[in-house]
């Protein structure tokens, strides 16, 4: 991860103000240059103002020092600068003073208005410096020579610096906010990848649900009527041994048929167990909508292969079979549906009658189908069990009417259950037809 500029500030190696140690020893080795070039200038500027030249030198030790805190306080540096520049010393201190002041996070005013103090106090010193040089004889050129000569030293001075210095501030600060941006960026991207971990998590939840959810409809169901089967088998196996050999007939088909399901819904799980293993490693980001759209087509593919309502016949005869007494009313005009609807209206069936099978063995059971102009409703509705009835002691699990909430509240339907008045228990949902 790049660093960001909080981290430049606060990441830092060197001592007081300095970030890094190589600045402290860049700026005092500048300070100690600009020391030594004062305390020389200051032996002249002593003799001209009539002080003791041990005065001078202190003096221009002192003043060329100050530019050790250039980097904390550019301001002072280019004031003291401007202050000794009567005294015709700090030359070093002036040049470096502006740069840091021009490429300073300081406002344009403060540093157009320092800079143009600057080239005022530098034009007007030289400019009498050279007057009085040509007025001593020791310049003879033409009077034109002493304002060309103060313009021209006093730009020379002062404009390459401050355009340095705000050149250099201005990449300074356009790398900052490259980083800064490439730092959001990363965070984004970030977000976006767990986002997109919380979505794949979510995605493996709801199909962790789904496949139980199916594995609960199958299994429930034929394993609810082998029970069934085999509870009236040893019931009838001494009296009627015919009855009982066609029993024992059903709960095979009914094995066979559970475990034909059951095969093909492994078989989906272990055609993408592969995948699932090698992705136990991160993954670009490109690949979670490709496993995300591949899962959704295997799912549609899934759903496209299960059962319909034209099966529904088959299926109340299934329970019809194994004792129970079941009617099946159908209104409306019958058409087809979309695979989703037709699997889920089925299950909703399905389920319904494991659940009486489970708990009301030997209960008169209502299945009845209307087939409406947008949607379609189905209601599973059985009376109280009788109390001599025998009942198989089928475990369960609680799932049932929980699944089948969920898949009606999936396709936008209404699912409603409950016990009835005369002591039964009713089903009923309503599916939107597309």
């Amino acid at each position: 991860m790049t660093a960001t500029g909080e981290d430049h500030v606060t990441a830092r190696g060197g001592p007081w103000w300095w970030a890094r140690r190589r600045s402290a020893v860049f700026d005092v080795s500048l300070a100690v240059v600009s020391a030594l070039e004062c305390a020389l200038e200051g032996i002249p500027f002593a003799r001209d103002a009539g002080i003791p030249v041990a005065a001078g030198v202190v003096f221009g030790l002192l003043a060329g020092s100050v530019l050790l805190v250039r980097r904390r306080w550019p301001i002072a540096v280019v004031l003291v600068s401007i202050a000794i520049t009567p005294a015709e010393m700090g030359f070093v201190m002036g040049v470096v003073g502006l740069y840091t002041l021009a490429a300073a996070e300081l406002p344009r005013r403060i540093i157009g208005s320092l800079a143009g103090m600057s080239l005022v106090g530098t034009l007007i010193v030289t400019f009498v410096k050279t007057q009085q040089d040509m007025s001593r004889g020791d310049l003879e050129i033409g009077d034109w020579f002493v304002p060309f000569a103060a313009i021209t030293m006093s730009l020379g001075f002062t404009a390459p610096p401050v355009l340095l210095g705000l050149y250099v501030g201005a990449r300074r600060r356009l790398m900052e906010s490259l980083r800064e941006r490439a730092d959001s960026l990363e965070r984004e991207l970030q977000l976006l990848a767990e986002r997109a971990e919380e979505r794949a998590e979510w995605a493996r939840n709801e199909e962790r649900t789904r496949i139980a959810r199916e594995m609960h409809d199958v299994v429930a169901h034929r394993v609810s009527l082998m029970v069934v089967h085999a509870a009236a088998l040893q019931a009838v196996a001494r009296k009627d041994p015919e009855k009982a050999v066609k029993n024992a007939a059903l709960v095979g088909d009914m094995g066979r048929q559970a475990l034909t399901e059951l095969r093909e819904m492994l078989g989906v799980l272990r055609s993408g167990g592969g995948e699932r293993r090698e992705s136990a490693s991160p993954v670009p980001l490109a690949a979670v909508g490709v496993a995300a759209a591949a899962a959704a087509a295997a799912s549609r593919a899934a759903d496209d292969e299960g059962p319909c309502l034209a099966e529904i016949d088959e299926l109340v005869g299934q329970s019809a079979a194994a004792g129970m007494v079941v009617a099946l009313s159908v209104e409306g005009d019958v058409r087809s549906y979309a695979p989703l609807v037709e699997q889920t209206a089925y299950r909703v069936v399905q389920e319904a009658l494991t659940n009486v099978h489970k708990h009301a063995a030997g209960a008169k059971t209502y299945v009845r189908l209307a087939h409406r102009v947008s949607e379609i409703a189905m209601q599973v509705e059985n009376e109280p069990p009788e109390e001599a009835a025998s009942s198989a002691r089928l475990p369960s699990g609680g799932n049932g009417l929980v699944g089948m909430r969920e898949r009606v509240s999936a396709l936008g339907g209404v699912f409603v259950s409950g016990p009835t008045d005369a002591g039964g228990f009713r089903v009923s949902a309503v599916i939107p037809a597309s």
